[in-house]
């Protein structure tokens, strides 16, 4: 399946592809383009918006596109979770929500400097969030024992 979102990339644009492969779509294909040309692209291509303004899977109130996804597909893994949390504070600019989103969105903008390539910067930034996750669950097994 195809999946479309605004080009350069950052917490949210990162986060999200990165649990739609691991949690919804093994298979997917992302495609960045300008933020002014997703909806027309995707209506074109048939591929799902996202995180871009007009899209379903997009910020609601508080929440960012990440946990929107979660939400959206129902997904209830305890780790996956409290990794939302963290994708949230950092993608909102509420770095005080969580005492690991200062750190996410610090990674974020070395990445986005180093990879300015959106294809790129999310292969490489993907081993970044399977250590978080990683970190999650080790984190959530803590809080449950």
């Amino acid at each position: 399946m195809k999946w479309i979102t605004r080009s350069h990339v950052h917490v949210d644009r990162v986060a999200c592809p990165w649990l739609i492969t691991r949690f919804i779509d093994s298979d997917a294909e992302f495609l960045f383009v300008p933020k002014s040309k997703v909806l027309e692209v995707a209506q074109k291509t048939g591929a799902i918006p996202f995180d871009t303004p007009g899209a379903e899977l997009h910020h609601r109130e508080e929440l960012c596109t990440f946990s929107v996804i979660v939400q959206e597909y129902a997904l209830t893994d305890k780790a996956l979770l409290r990794m939302a949390k963290v994708i949230n504070a950092a993608d909102t600019g509420r770095l005080d929500a969580d005492p690991l989103a200062a750190g996410v969105e610090a990674i974020a903008v070395g990445y986005g400097l180093r990879f300015p390539d959106d294809l790129d910067n999310i292969e490489r930034q993907f081993e970044v969030y399977d250590a978080l996750y990683a970190w999650c669950r080790l984190d959530v097994a803590r809080g449950e024992s």
